[in-house]
């Protein structure tokens, strides 16, 4: 297994979200080069689960997958994606869950269960994301200071799958979210 062993490291910018330094490595050959890296803390992403009606029937009962439609200035356009958010200081990632899904889609999760995890972006970015399922939601709003232009969107699984496959659905957090739901509840496409 190859290493790469970081000889100094030079801060660039540190921002509110984000820091982004670059570290002088070694590699296991010996030979010296650079590496990019944004630092940016953990966050959770949430595939919340509600039973409220959209008209789409899955095994008898309603189940709608919350999602949330925002305007992402980095990509210049609204995307359509579960909720997710940054895991504050002192906080667990369960813990994130339940605020952030308060904050973007006022409720709250009585039940909260791990899907999984991964990183966002290993190749120059330390940013891992812990994946959670949360259901049996309550209506409590929590106040966030950039949330007001979220807008709420309840889907079923099946169109939920159509907006992933038709490119709707288009960042990677939603995507493997929908997929972990999917295998975990043992739906096939």
């Amino acid at each position: 297994m190859s290493t790469e062993k970081r000889l100094n490291t030079r801060y660039i910018y540190q921002g509110r979200a984000i820091g982004f330094r670059t570290d002088e490595i070694e590699k296991s050959s010996g030979r010296i080069t650079t590496r990019e890296v944004i630092e940016h803390g953990n966050s959770v992403a949430i595939v919340a689960i509600d039973n409220r009606p959209s008209g789409d029937l899955i095994r008898g009962e309603e189940k709608n997958i919350l999602l949330v439609r925002q305007y992402r200035y980095a990509v210049g356009k609204e995307l359509l994606e579960i909720p997710a958010g940054g895991i504050e200081l002192g906080e667990t990632p369960a813990e994130a869950v339940c605020r952030e899904l308060q904050e973007e889609t006022g409720y709250f999760p009585q039940r909260v269960e791990e899907l999984g995890g991964f990183y966002s972006a290993p190749g120059y970015c330390t940013e891992y994301l812990y994946l959670y399922l949360a259901t049996d939601l309550l209506p409590s709003r929590l106040e966030a200071e950039d949330t007001e232009s979220i807008e709420i969107v309840r889907v079923s699984l099946p169109h939920a799958i159509n907006l992933v496959l038709s490119g709707d659905i288009c960042d990677a957090k939603s995507i493997a979210g929908i997929l972990a739901f999917i295998q975990r509840a043992g739906f096939s496409i």
